[in-house]
């Protein structure tokens, strides 16, 4: 799998166990990416900070510095790159609060290294390639809020605002459809294709993160939720 400009996709594997990054150095590869490994936080911010990454395979249990604290400091730097969470089962609040801080997606040990990578490939295509309807206009626009497809950024009144390649989809996906309300269901065919196990909760926490977002701006009605249905877009009037 290729970057826009031909060049294999590169992921950073960030695990303390090193039986694990070379299980999922092994699926990368086959599947055509380019990876680098780190065995703790720290050394996986010292990567970022020279070679960067396309995608970081973050585990949230490590020593020195856990991956939660990893994907908070990135994100605390308006770094966007995608992250895709390794997690154990046990961890069902940590793995909501990964989603909160910023992460993309989430895979729950002991997990399948072929649903590592095609998660991975999944967020990499969303970061890659506009939706067919987005794709008909690189501006989609409605009140105070501007999304460019083509850059992949949001504005609110002129104002960038730093997304995750999960939340600009979500967003994306509801600027699309101003009208419609989509169910949980629906978002998550749309963030992830059919077939994916995702939890409602981890929609709500995107929902959550894009609403805190621009709310910082001054844009308290971007996203609104009609009960036991779904989500649609707001009236982004400020």
């Amino acid at each position: 799998m290729s970057d826009p400009s031909g060049n294999p996709h590169k992921v950073l594997l960030v695990d303390d166990d090193p039986h694990i990054r070379q299980l999922l150095a092994f699926a990368f590869a086959k599947a055509g990416m380019v990876t680098t490994e780190a065995v703790d936080g720290e050394e996986a911010l010292a990567h970022l900070a020279g070679a960067g990454a396309d995608l970081v395979v973050l585990d949230i249990n490590m020593p020195r510095m856990d991956g939660l604290e990893v994907c908070r400091r990135l994100r605390a730097m308006a770094c966007a790159v995608p992250i895709l969470f390794l997690s154990s089962r046990d961890e069902e609040i940590d793995r909501i609060l990964g989603i909160e801080l910023g992460a993309d997606d989430y895979v729950v040990k002991p997990f399948s290294p072929r649903e590592v990578v095609a998660r991975a490939g999944a967020i990499l295509r969303r970061s890659a390639t506009p939706s067919p309807t987005a794709r008909q206009a690189h501006d989609l626009s409605h009140g105070l809020l501007h999304l460019d497809t083509g850059g992949w950024q949001a504005f609110w009144n002129g104002q960038e605002v730093a997304l995750t390649v999960s939340e600009f989809s979500l967003l994306m996906a509801l600027v699309a459809a101003p009208t419609r309300i989509l169910s949980r269901e629906a978002l998550i065919d749309r963030l992830h294709g059919p077939g994916f196990a995702v939890t409602d909760r981890t929609i709500d926490s995107h929902i959550r993160n894009v609403r805190r977002k621009f709310a910082e701006c001054g844009g308290h009605d971007v996203i609104e939720t009609r009960t036991g249905i779904g989500y649609r877009l707001g009236a982004c009037a400020g």
